[in-house]
C-alpha cells in the first residue's frame, strides 16, 4: 500500500482515525489543514473569514496538489472534494477512503462550527453542506467505511479490513 487518503465531513474522524491508523500500519501521517495553516501563517477560520470560501478552496486544492508522499495516511480537510484537480490528485496519490457519517452525528460532533474552519458560504447550513458534499465523497472514494455509532478502535479496524479487502480485489 502506498498512501491512504481519508475523506469525509468535518467531524467524521479523518485526523483522529488517521493518526491511529498510521501508527497501526507503520505509516506516516499528514494533516492537510495543518499544512495550510503553516503555509499561510494563520488559522483556517481566519483564512476563510478574511479571504472567503472560494479562495480557501483554492488554497486547499494547491496544498493537495503539492503532496508527493509515500507510505502516508493523509487527512485532507472536509472540503477537499470541492475542486476536481484535488480529487484527481488524491485518487492518483493512493487509496481514498470515505469515512461516512450521518448528518445527525456530524452535527453532534461539531461543537465549534463558527471557529473550526469549515468552508461554509454565507447563509449555508451544515445540512446544505452535507447534501452538497456527500455525492462528491462517494464519487471520489475507492472505499466507503461507515464511521458512525462506533468507537475509534472499531472505526480503525473497519478501515483496515476494508483496505485489505480492496487490495485483495485490486492487486497491483
Amino acid at each position: 500500500m502506498d498512501n491512504m487518503i481519508l475523506i469525509g465531513m468535518p467531524g467524521s474522524g479523518k485526523s483522529t482515525v488517521g493518526v491511529v491508523l498510521a501508527k497501526a500500519l507503520g505509516m506516516g501521517f499528514l494533516d492537510v489543514d495543518l499544512l495550510i495553516q503553516e503555509r499561510e501563517g494563520t488559522l483556517l477560520q481566519q483564512l476563510i473569514d478574511r479571504q472567503g470560501v472560494e479562495r480557501f478552496l483554492d488554497l486547499e486544492r494547491d496544498a493537495i496538489l503539492s503532496l508527493n508522499c509515500r507510505g502516508t495516511v493523509v487527512a485532507p480537510g472536509g472540503s477537499c472534494v470541492c475542486r476536481e484537480e484535488a480529487i484527481a490528485h488524491m485518487r492518483r496519490l493512493g487509496t481514498v477512503v470515505y469515512l461516512e457519517l450521518p448528518l445527525a452525528e456530524v452535527a453532534g460532533r461539531i461543537r465549534n462550527q463558527s471557529s473550526r474552519g469549515i468552508a461554509l458560504s454565507p447563509g449555508q447550513t451544515l445540512a446544505d453542506l452535507y447534501q452538497y458534499r456527500v455525492p462528491l465523497y462517494q464519487r471520489c472514494a475507492h472505499i466507503t467505511v461507515p464511521a458512525g455509532g462506533q468507537s475509534l478502535a472499531e472505526t480503525v479496524e473497519n478501515v483496515k479490513r476494508a483496505l485489505a479487502a480492496h487490495e485483495k480485489a485490486n492487486p497491483e
